[in-house]
């Protein structure tokens, strides 16, 4: 199944998507729900698939990126933030901010906590998965570098583009990744290849910290990073799933 948050005239909702349409959801998606019968008909708004509290991202998850950057693989996942205001949905534009001096792009897969995790095991950790989608881990790079920690180069407004569709019916153990600017393939992984696994990932970060319902977790990016410039349009396929389309604007 495939979900998908909307705005319509009356409020903001979760929706599947069939066939013929976008069938609203009624409840609690990360509950008890159920869905109307008929496709919504009316005008929406496709909006990012959750409103997490927060977004942890797994770096230097695939050896070959790792490299590219020149970065140790540590023996525990590494692990850091991006705010909730750096999110945004697809088809919106990534704001290349007027202090920055290189953009880069990071196609990724996206984990969608269903429900609440704290000390979970790797072996229940899918049991708190609600699905999967497409996220772009956008990074100031000569920041992520001057700075010696990477807060910064990660949270700038509009650098977690997400979406569109969370995907409910896929395992992640060998998804393809792909990242293409300008419609050329610029980056092609596979989630076989992570150092740690969705699993793994999970366990890890919830004997850290509470998982929410509605929060993401971003499980790195396969080798083949590179630059944005205002004007380009970057995707990030991951068939089975879904795929994210972002233009770049310079900031005004």
């Amino acid at each position: 199944m495939k979900i998908a948050r909307i705005q319509i005239p009356e409020g903001t909702f979760y929706a599947s998507l069939r066939e013929d349409g976008y069938h609203l959801i009624l409840g609690d998606v990360f509950a008890e729900w159920g869905e109307l019968s008929e496709p919504y008909d009316g005008e929406y708004k496709l909006l990012s698939p959750v409103s997490p509290s927060k977004v942890v991202c797994l770096g230097a998850n695939y050896k070959k990126h790792a490299e590219e950057l020149r970065l140790d693989v540590l023996p525990e996942p590494t692990v850091f933030l991006k705010p909730s205001s750096s999110v945004i949905a697809d088809g919106e534009n990534i704001v290349y901010p007027a202090c920055a001096t290189k953009v880069d792009y990071e196609a990724e897969l996206a984990v969608v906590i269903g429900k609440r995790a704290k000390n979970v095991s790797e072996k229940d950790a899918l049991g708190y998965v609600l699905g999967y989608t497409a996220a772009n881990d956008v990074t100031e790079r000569d920041m992520q570098k001057r700075d010696g920690q990477w807060t910064r180069a990660k949270s700038f407004d509009t650098f977690c583009p997400l979406g569109p569709h969370i995907e409910t019916e896929v395992t992640p153990e060998d998804l393809e990744v792909i990242g293409k600017r300008n419609g050329v393939v610029v980056q092609h992984g596979r989630t076989r290849d992570l150092i740690n696994s969705v699993e793994k990932s999970i366990a890890f970060i919830s004997g850290v910290m509470t998982l929410e319902p509605g929060d993401v977790i971003l499980t790195g990016t396969p080798e083949g990073i590179g630059a944005l410039t205002p004007g380009d349009v970057f995707e990030v396929e991951i068939p089975g799933v879904t795929t994210l389309k972002n233009k770049v604007e310079r900031a005004k």
